[in-house]
C-alpha cells in the first residue's frame, strides 16, 4: 500500500478536488437560475416586427407602406398572416394576406399603391394571425406607421414607360 503522506502532494490533490466540486456546483446553480427565470414558451409572441414604413417610388409614381416580421414562435403550416392597412385616402382598409410555409421565417407585407399620404400622420395597420381554417384568431398586433413626407412630393404620373426600370422617355 502506498503512503499518501501529509506533504504538499496530498494538499494539491485535495485542492484540485475542491476546485472541481466548486466549479460543478457553480455550473449547476447557473443552470437552475437560467431555467427558473426564462419566460414560459407560450409567453413568447408569434411575430416580432423587424421594421416597416412608407416607400415613395417616384420612378413609377407609387406610394406603398408595409412591414417585415419574423416568426419567433412556431406557427402551424397554413396559418394566414393578414394585414389590414389604413387607406390614407379614406375608405375601407386595404387587406393583404399570405400563408405561412415551412421554409420561411421572415414575411414582408405591403399595401397596394395608396394616395393621399399626409406627412407626420400615423396610419394604422392591424395584423392578425388566422388559423388555417379561417375561423380561429391566434394573435393580433396593432402597429402605426408615420411618413415623414407627404403625397405632394410624388410626380403626377410615372417617370418611366413599360415594365421595370427603363430609361424615361425623351421629353418633347
Amino acid at each position: 500500500m502506498t503512503d499518501l503522506g501529509t506533504g504538499p502532494e496530498r494538499r494539491l490533490r485535495g485542492g484540485r478536488a475542491a476546485i472541481a466540486v466548486a466549479a460543478a456546483a457553480a455550473v449547476a446553480l447557473a443552470l437552475v437560475y437560467v431555467l427558473a427565470n426564462r419566460p414560459p414558451p407560450g409567453a413568447k409572441p408569434y411575430l416580432t416586427f423587424l421594421g416597416g414604413g412608407f416607400i415613395f417610388n417616384y420612378r413609377i409614381g407609387e406610394v406603398t407602406y408595409g412591414f417585415t416580421a419574423q416568426v419567433t414562435r412556431p406557427l402551424p403550416v397554413g396559418t394566414i398572416i393578414e394585414a389590414a392597412f389604413e387607406d390614407p385616402s379614406g375608405g375601407a382598409p386595404l387587406v393583404v394576406r399570405v400563408r405561412v410555409g415551412t421554409e420561411k421565417l421572415r414575411y414582408s407585407l405591403s399595401s397596394p399603391p395608396v394616395q393621399g399620404v399626409i406627412a407626420d400622420r400615423p396610419y394604422h395597420v392591424t395584423v392578425r394571425l388566422v388559423a388555417r381554417d379561417g375561423e380561429e384568431i391566434l394573435a393580433r398586433y396593432d402597429k402605426d406607421y408615420v411618413s415623414q413626407v407627404g403625397q405632394e412630393v410624388m410626380p403626377d404620373g410615372p417617370l418611366t414607360v413599360g415594365p421595370g426600370y427603363q430609361h424615361p422617355p425623351p421629353r418633347p
